[in-house]
């Protein structure tokens, strides 16, 4: 392992997907591109890392060094190249949650209802860039996590193996997370300055800790990329 920067490749299929944001009190909406803070916590996770921790405060400072693509993946319709689904599908489900704690700071004897968005049948990759002693870590813990990992949500079990390799450049981790299949693909990717970017998005975790959970932004742009 060497300190030069590798390409950690992250594959995400699953029939649901939740990726937080802009949730508030009862309502817990799902972004439409993974989020850095959601595949944060997925590794704090692999590694075992206690909410609140040191270890966890030490990864998640060096973690916002670490620059996330993520990558759409269009459903193919009828087993055809030529025939793409597109359209990325919500599904807002109900559940009722006792326990919670009014703003008094008294508990609520009455059970909440709240509203939760999944995706359905979604299909994204994520390529991590970054120092390879780290990435390479990270990748050896998603092949055998120690607590359980999911996309987004605990009832949103990966069907497919989350690890797909660590590579030399970015176009090769994306040519494997596409399958090589030629076309353009639509990709979400921080950029170094805010010049660069087109939108901030606040999902760079700087604690878990669940009474004070905060986040940093970070800067992006959407764009398209070809596979030959």
């Amino acid at each position: 392992m060497s300190n030069e920067n590798s390409y950690l490749a992250l594959r995400f299929e699953g029939p649901m997907q939740s990726w937080g944001f802009d949730s508030q009190f009862n309502r817990r909406n799902t972004g439409l591109w993974p989020t850095k803070s959601a595949i944060a916590g997925m590794i704090c996770a692999a590694f075992g890392y206690e909410r609140g921790s040191q270890e966890e405060y030490d990864f998640l400072n060096t973690f916002t060094h670490i620059k996330m693509t993520a990558i759409s993946i269009p459903r193919i319709v009828n087993n055809s190249r030529d025939e793409k689904e597109l359209m990325v599908r919500r599904l807002t489900d109900y559940h009722t949650v006792e326990g919670t704690v009014r703003a008094s700071g008294s508990l609520n004897p009455n059970a909440v209802l709240t509203h939760r968005q999944y995706l359905n049948d979604a299909s994204f990759g994520v390529v991590l860039s970054g120092n390879s002693i780290l990435l390479e870590a990270v990748g050896k813990q998603l092949k055998d996590p120690i607590w359980g990992i999911w996309l987004g949500r605990k009832s949103c079990i990966p069907t497919a193996p989350v690890f797909a390799g660590i590579y030399q450049t970015e176009n090769d981790a994306i040519e494997i997370l596409t399958n090589k299949k030629s076309g353009d693909y639509m990709t979400q990717k921080e950029v170094n300055t805010f010049s660069e970017g087109k939108d901030s998005i606040s999902d760079q975790a700087t604690t878990f800790i669940s009474s004070s959970r905060s986040f940093a932004p970070r800067r992006v742009k959407v764009e398209v990329v070809s596979v030959k």
